[in-house]
């Protein structure tokens, strides 16, 4: 089992101490804004976990709860103004944005210098090719950094087979483990013999957002499996579950580690927004030498 939770700890405890730091030497704190458009509760719920684990680690929260009807052009407004405000480092807008939003629109207007999601054009470009201080995806860093804690820092030679080709999540995470000089095998909905391919996999990161898609026989003995998938399913008796893209219950007979859902790659999604956001901080300030 690889513990996400646990790793996800220990990163926020680093990056706590790491602020306290910039705050003694540099008299700085860094500050996450986070922009919420509606009611959705999903939303809601991780905009409060972020909130709460902002200010653990010692770091300025700004939440902005806009409602449902707020127009494109309120939008804009808002995060033009969080790209001028000092006292603000990082900008987020949840997602999903009601309909009449245009979402690209929105990362679009967010400086690359603050945007600690990692979507904008500009860091997608810095991080296809390697340029160092681009801000990269959260969630995809996270898959890295539990693929090394299992495996060890030196991915060298690893062939890695990524289901899913999102912006999000496959094709930035397909270009870290480039880096990283993994042999990289990107699969999506097209791909012919896909369990054969991922048969062929040292590491098989899954983020295609089919329930329980991989099964045991698609994974190669001993392989490192990383679920991103969060489904959400109903038991027999008519509960609620989450679930993630592969079958844990058979896949971890074979894997020789493998993440759980829930409690694997989501506690490293938010613990690598605050690493975002303190790299932003530095960045902004050209401060060097304080790692995270």
């Amino acid at each position: 089992m690889i513990d996400g939770k646990a790793i996800a700890s220990e990163l926020r405890d680093r990056i706590s101490s790491a602020v306290a730091v910039l705050k003694e030497d540099h008299g700085l704190i860094p500050g996450l804004a986070v922009v919420i458009v509606g009611e959705d509760a999903a939303s809601q719920v991780y905009v409060r976990n972020k909130t709460r684990q902002t200010r653990e680690a010692g770091m300025n929260s700004y939440e902005y709860k806009l409602p449902e009807d707020t127009s494109e052009g309120e939008l804009l407004g808002e995060i033009d103004r969080l790209n001028n405000d000092s006292n603000v480092n990082g900008i987020l807008v949840q997602l999903p944005l009601p309909e009449h939003i245009d979402e690209s629109a929105i990362i679009a207007a967010i400086s690359p210098e603050k945007d600690v999601d990692g979507f904008h054009a500009v860091n997608s470009g810095r991080l296809m090719i390697g340029e160092n201080g681009a801000l990269v995806p959260c969630t995809p860093q996270g898959c890295v950094i539990l693929a090394k804690r299992h495996l060890g820092s030196d991915l060298s030679g690893k062939h890695v087979v990524v289901i899913g080709r999102s912006n999000i999540v496959g094709k930035p995470v397909a270009m870290l483990l480039l880096q990283e000089n993994c042999t990289v095998t990107i699969t999506h909905s097209k791909t012919r013999k896909l369990e054969e391919i991922c048969k062929e996999a040292d590491i098989v990161i899954a983020a295609v957002g089919r329930a329980k898609m991989v099964k045991a026989d698609w994974i190669k003995p001993g392989a490192t499996v990383i679920d991103v998938g969060i489904n959400r399913t109903t038991n027999s008796d008519g509960r609620a579950k989450l679930v993630g893209d592969v079958d844990f219950e058979e896949a971890v007979e074979v894997a020789g580690g493998i993440t759980p859902v829930p409690g694997g790659v989501g506690p490293m999604t938010i613990a690598c927004l605050l690493r975002n956001t303190f790299k932003a901080t530095c960045h902004q300030n050209n401060i060097s030498g304080i790692d995270v």
